[in-house]
């Protein structure tokens, strides 16, 4: 099908609110517009092919352009697209994803409530833990422990739980009942402070916040990534969650696992919370990775004992009353229940624990140029940092733009990485192999180069 691309980049800017947009350049620059996907490749209006470097937003894991995926979509919808979920009524494919996610997730995780979204999912999360400890006589047991830099979600709830102080620049929350603790930062950690000695100090300043807040009356749930994504891809010091969620329990706490980005291929299992950090979390939220992005759809998994509490009516005649138009959307459970067949048939997951160190190797030669500060993350889930001095790890200035300025690079080269600031992240498709991990090293490289060239032009480093 033929664009008029030029038509559709002024209609784009006129109607289209993208998010996360800085509308001032926005305004002026507008898009480029992806046409076409397929594999591990984008295509632009314009003829541009792109390495996916960043699978779409950490969620094409088993590539673009899946032809079976359209077909099981297209199937559900002629056979049934839709149907409430409300007044008794349940669909096949809801059922059956339901009890797949229950034999793939941690033993006691056998209870799912579907929503639209990694964002929504995190916020009904905070709605169904304060019912279970209402319905447990608790009332007062309100408080939610976030980590500084980690990333939630926008709806309002959960953009309150995530941490990126700039996410929330001119917009409000709903800070009375959500306290964030120090991040686990190996690389910024305290100097002369070891990974062990550091993990013991956020282990410390965790319990101390929770006393503070007022213990096992108030607090309610630790929530945390078990590997922060969008704050910078950051990864704990060894034994760090296990630990937390020792601390947790001590005070009667829930641990909630936000695996929206780490579900589903990307730390090499399905889900990563227990299979790599060794935690069997109270509740697990999962989206992105849980369709491979083909269609909007995110999961809230319960352990038994929530739902022997929640499952409870709270007085007579009453309803559990929470949920959506769209809650366990067939076609949406059609397409996940696809995805996850996709995944197991072609053995993703061990193509993932294959390559992905083989992809954390390669990235870390990049640490001989001048400003790689850091190259760090797990598998197919990694980022580079950016930095003025490597000795002091000052950063360059902001007005530098060194992320989008190595982005920019890259994408001439035809690759597609993310821009956070100083950083650059990389969360391509699950599908990846060692040829495609050298053509994307050696990208970056050149891209690296040619931005410490412009930074040099434009006074923003001195060699």
């Amino acid at each position: 099908m033929a664009h008029d691309i030029n038509k559709l980049w002024e209609q784009d800017k006129a109607h289209f609110i993208h998010p996360f947009t800085d509308f001032s350049v926005f305004d002026k620059e507008g898009c480029d517009i992806i046409t076409e996907s397929h594999g591990e490749y984008v295509f632009d209006g314009k003829g541009n092919k792109y390495l996916d470097g960043i699978a779409g937003l950490w969620c094409v894991n088993i590539g673009h352009g899946r032809r079976e995926m359209g077909q099981v979509m297209a199937e559900q919808a002629e056979r049934m697209a839709y149907y409430s979920p409300f007044n008794n009524l349940s669909n096949v494919p809801a059922i059956e994803l339901s009890t797949k996610l229950a034999e793939l997730a941690p033993s006691n995780l056998n209870h799912v409530f579907y929503s639209c979204g990694g964002s929504v999912a995190n916020d009904t999360t905070i709605r169904i833990v304060h019912y279970y400890f209402n319905q447990l006589g608790q009332t007062d047991k309100k408080i939610i422990i976030s980590r500084n830099n980690g990333y939630h979600g926008t709806t309002y709830v959960s953009a309150t739980l995530t941490g990126i102080e700039s996410n929330n620049w001119g917009f409000d929350t709903t800070d009375q009942f959500v306290h964030h603790v120090k991040e686990a930062n190996c690389y910024r950690r305290p100097a002369g402070m070891s990974e062990a000695e550091y993990c013991d100090y956020l282990v410390e300043d965790f319990e101390s916040s929770i006393k503070a807040l007022g213990g096992k009356e108030k607090v309610a749930a630790f929530i945390a990534e078990p590997i922060m994504g969008a704050g910078g891809v950051l990864v704990a010091p060894e034994g760090y969650h296990r630990r937390i969620y020792d601390v947790c329990k001590k005070y009667g706490m829930l641990y909630i696992s936000d695996e929206v980005v780490t579900a589903f291929g990307r730390l090499g299992h399905f889900f990563a919370s227990e299979a790599v950090f060794g935690i069997q979390p109270d509740i697990i939220n999962c989206a992105k990775g849980l369709t491979s992005g083909y269609i909007p759809l995110g999961a809230t998994l319960l352990s038994d004992e929530i739902y022997a509490v929640i499952s409870k009516p709270q007085r007579d005649g009453a309803v559990f009353s929470t949920g959506f138009t769209y809650s366990g959307h067939p076609v949406a459970c059609a397409a996940a229940l696809k995805n996850i067949e996709i995944m197991e048939r072609e053995n993703i997951c061990a193509n993932v624990q294959d390559v992905g160190p083989y992809l954390e190797a390669q990235l870390k030669t990049l640490l001989d140029l001048p400003i790689v500060g850091d190259v760090r993350g797990s598998h197919f889930m990694m980022c580079i940092e950016s930095v003025a001095d490597k000795n002091t790890k000052a950063l360059l200035p902001m007005e530098a733009n060194v992320g989008k300025r190595i982005a920019e690079q890259c994408q001439k080269r035809g690759l597609i990485v993310r821009p956070i600031a100083h950083l650059n992240v990389l969360s391509p498709p699950l599908i990846w192999n060692r040829e495609t991990v050298d053509l994307v090293v050696g990208i970056l490289r050149q891209s690296i180069l040619a931005t410490l060239e412009s930074l040099i032009d434009d006074g923003h480093y001195q060699a």
